[in-house]
């Protein structure tokens, strides 16, 4: 490790939480584009602690393009007076700690991450991840018959658990969304509750 601001991620976890995460980027090339907007939000006993939150704008090294724009509404000139990467990413990491992350397509976040730390400390993310649309896939479709039509979209899961409609591509509200799928179902999971498939509705 490079630098030992980022020790804070090794060791054993104790703190019983997780840390749902969201970035908002200027592309889908973890090693080509940049991330641009971040939130980070603490979950502890099924609770989500909004008030804890860890949220930054972060100022790119290059152009934002339009077709990004479109999807996140993030301009040049809304991240011209954010703070670069260097100064965020140092932050947000001693944020989260040690603590499991948890995101929907998580692998990309980390990997956005990763890109980062790699040049900055040599490390990888070393957190444990937890991927909702895992958990919703093995509480829907876990036992599902061979040809089962499978739904992994972020809008068909908030839909199906009930979330509330919150404006997406915005890095807080994704992140909070997110939150509220993981809660209720590690919950359905506690609980033994399977999600109804249309075939079972069809069946009652």
């Amino acid at each position: 490790m490079t630098d030992r601001r980022y020790a804070v991620l090794f060791g054993k976890d104790t703190s019983g939480e997780a840390v749902a995460i969201d970035c908002e980027t200027t592309g889908l090339d973890p090693w080509q584009d940049e991330i641009i907007a971040v939130a980070a939000i603490p979950i502890r006993d099924g609770r989500i602690l909004t008030s804890a939150r860890y949220e930054a704008l972060v100022r790119p090294t290059g152009p934002v393009a339009a077709t990004s724009i479109k999807i996140h509404q993030l301009r040049e000139m809304d991240l011209a007076a954010a703070r670069p990467i260097e100064e965020v990413l140092p932050e947000l990491m001693a944020f989260i700690g040690r603590r499991p992350l948890v995101g929907y397509y998580l692998e990309f976040d980390v990997a956005m991450l990763n890109r980062y730390l790699l040049s900055f400390a040599n490390i990888h993310v070393p957190n444990p991840q937890i991927e909702v649309s895992r958990l919703y896939y093995e509480r829907k479709f876990g036992d599902a018959p061979p040809g089962t039509e499978i739904d992994l979209r972020f809008a068909t899961i908030a839909k199906d658990l009930g979330i509330p409609d919150l404006p997406v591509h915005d890095a807080f509200n994704d992140a909070l969304a997110t939150a509220m799928m993981y809660v209720k179902l590690v919950d359905y999971r506690a609980r033994g509750i399977r999600i109804a498939r249309m075939r079972d509705y069809e069946a009652e």
